[in-house]
């Protein structure tokens, strides 16, 4: 072996692990970057905007409060029964309704209608509200969350592409500015 052909098998195995290199930084910045990337590649599947029927009124009798379901509107066919959200339909007076997420405002935990009693009430903490949504006792801060809805050709329809949660969405569907506080 001469000197030069030792060298030139350095420079080959360097080369070689700089191409192997390369590869699995190519390889591992490809995800990164598709994250980083997806709010401006990804489409908004129009279904977030869309109303979603619950049913036929006659479904939802006055007084009452029903278990109801809706199919998330940006499912994909593998998400299953997991795509199949349950909400709580009040029908106040035959005219007027209240939808609330079966989730509880402090964890998330799913509630139950308790028609006995006319409380909604969390399994897992205590969280106890009235049949308006209103917070009753427990640790939960504020009331159930609501669906925006509307009656049309008599079916129940809710705004349900996005959760109702607390912040600057729910700011929004009850008319405060935002930056601006509720109060004072």
């Amino acid at each position: 072996m001469t000197p030069s052909d030792d060298l030139s098998r350095r420079r080959m195995l360097v080369k070689l692990g700089l191409f192997f290199n390369g590869a699995v930084g190519v390889i591992l910045a490809v995800p990164i970057v598709r994250y980083l990337l997806s709010p401006v590649i990804r489409e908004r599947n129009g279904g977030y905007e869309s109303w979603l029927a619950l049913g036929p009124v006659e479904q939802f009798p006055a007084g009452q409060t029903r278990l109801a379901t809706y199919r998330h509107p940006a499912a994909n066919p593998s998400d299953g029964e997991t795509a199949n959200i349950p909400c709580w339909v009040r029908n106040v007076d035959g005219q007027m309704f209240q939808v609330f997420a079966i989730n509880c405002a402090h964890l998330g935990c799913p509630i139950r209608w308790f028609p006995q009693s006319g409380l909604f009430m969390c399994p897992c903490h205590g969280g106890v509200y009235y049949e308006d949504g209103s917070r009753a006792s427990g640790p939960p801060e504020r009331g159930l969350f609501e669906y925006r809805y509307k009656v049309e050709a008599g079916k129940l329809l809710i705004q349900a592409g996005e959760m109702p949660t607390v912040g600057a969405p729910t700011a929004r569907l009850i008319n405060i500015p935002l930056g601006r506080p509720p109060c004072a």
